[in-house]
């Protein structure tokens, strides 16, 4: 899909660096490499340069890399234009791009463009972002194992195995009255539970990359003084909350992304709960609730020398079904107790220490496991909120196809219906405003 305008960015992060990268891309580039190099230099080939500006003032010396037309990051020419990394000579480069005939490049234009021209899928596109945010070495690796194509080769293989299944149904709708069973002939039952299996198994295993990708948020809720901002701190390893005798201290839920085992975990301490008619409090409370209706856990902390009390009951029971629960004893040394995990029938009960550090361990592995974490494996790789909707609505499709495989219109429209979420993912069925959306989200530059 060729664009009649060129688009250009500098493509690296703000402030002063040794090298800085201005990007340039579409039909104008080689109008542009004339009047700011003189000459076109060789497809990647790495090429000293002095880069010139309109008026042929030289702005800098640096390498200049071509990439024609298809065999370039966004199936364009591309140009990269590797200056000295200080603003004002990148300003002064990415000026002369725009003088020659180029526009300011919107965020993720580039990488939209590679999508348009095929040479990147969305999922693929998507992971670039994603990369580019990471925020641990697993987050990356599951990236770059997304953009490298894995996710979408597991989707295409559910495609290709559902069009497989899709003939022999519409087989059978066109050719009514013949005596061949196409089905029955095609095994059509035992592939549709096949396919079921396998995208349950990809939706788990996209489960996992969505941890990944976005982290667990984990909420710290109790009484006041029982422990929740020490226990952050002593998480964090670092004093990020105020610690005081005074109960009421925290008042605005206090947020800190941590790394469990290399997964990013979102913790938010919350102000003790309890009924208060003191206006600060008594937001902050009502804040904590609103955190709380956003967890994927909750870390129900008590004071182990108290045990469970009647307000701690009162916070259970207005607690959200759907949030999972783990009860931290903390102050074990006070109490004298070892640290410990207690799996009972309705709840899981860890034993802690925030002040000396007894006990994480524990609380780091139960707090992954009960986020859905399993051991990291080399096939992770990253997914996001929409892909797991569109897994969802894909499985909803061939659950209703197999309660009315009897029915065959039905089934074929279940199994298009099932096609066409799984062909979201990759982008083969995209809406403009969700590309829009989901490209928005980039840097400039990319």
């Amino acid at each position: 899909m060729p664009h009649a305008d060129t688009i250009a960015a500098v493509a690296t992060a703000p402030g002063r660096a040794g090298i800085g990268v201005v990007r340039v891309s579409g039909p104008a580039v080689r109008a542009i490499i004339a009047g700011i190099l003189g000459s076109t230099p060789g497809p990647r080939v790495a090429t000293l340069c002095d880069f010139r500006d309109a008026r042929g003032r030289i702005i800098d010396r640096g390498l200049a890399l071509f990439f024609p037309t298809p065999n370039s990051y966004t199936g364009e020419d591309v140009l990269e234009l590797h200056a000295h990394g200080g603003a004002a000579v990148l300003r002064l480069v990415l000026q002369s791009c725009l003088d020659l005939g180029a526009r300011p490049a919107q965020p993720g234009e580039f990488t939209r463009r590679a999508f348009l021209n095929d040479k990147l899928d969305l999922a693929q596109a998507e992971s670039v972002a994603d990369l580019i945010d990471a925020s641990s070495e697993a987050a990356a690796r599951g990236a770059m194992r997304s953009l490298a194509g894995e996710f979408s080769a597991r989707v295409g293989h559910l495609v290709s195995s559902l069009v497989d299944l899709r003939s022999l149904v519409e087989a059978t709708l066109d050719f009514p009255d013949e005596e061949i069973d196409f089905l029955a002939r095609g095994d059509a039952f035992e592939r549709l539970a096949q396919l079921r299996a396998e995208l349950g198994e990809l939706r788990r295993a996209a489960g996992q990359g969505r941890i990944l990708r976005e982290g667990a948020r984990c909420v710290l809720i109790g009484q006041p003084n029982v422990g929740k901002s020490s226990l952050l701190n002593r998480l964090a390893g670092d004093e990020v909350a105020i610690v005081t005798e005074i109960p009421g201290t925290t008042r605005d839920p206090l947020r800190h992304e941590l790394l469990f085992e290399g997964v990013p975990v979102h913790v938010i301490d919350t102000a003790g709960l309890r009924e208060s008619e003191e206006p600060v409090e008594k937001m902050g409370i009502e804040r904590a609730w609103r955190e709380i209706e956003q967890a994927d856990l909750a870390l129900i902390v008590v004071d182990v020398t108290r045990g469970m009390a009647d307000a701690d009951y009162m916070i259970l029971s207005r607690l959200p079904e759907k949030i999972t629960k783990l009860f931290v004893f903390n102050k074990i040394d006070i109490s004298g107790e070892s640290p410990s995990a207690r799996v009972l029938q309705s709840r899981i009960e860890l034993r802690v220490s925030a002040k000396t550090g007894a006990g994480l361990d524990l609380l780091c592995a139960h707090v992954l496991q009960a986020v859905g974490w399993r051991p990291a494996e080399e096939a992770q790789f990253m997914a996001r909120e929409r892909h797991l909707r569109a897994l969802q609505q894909a499985e909803v499709a061939l659950a209703r196809a197999t309660s009315q495989f009897k029915a065959i219109e039905l089934l074929a429209e279940e199994l298009r219906l099932a096609q066409q979420s799984l062909g979201e993912i990759t982008g083969q069925f995209t809406a403009d405003d969700l590309l829009g959306e989901i490209f928005s989200r980039f840097c400039i530059g990319k």
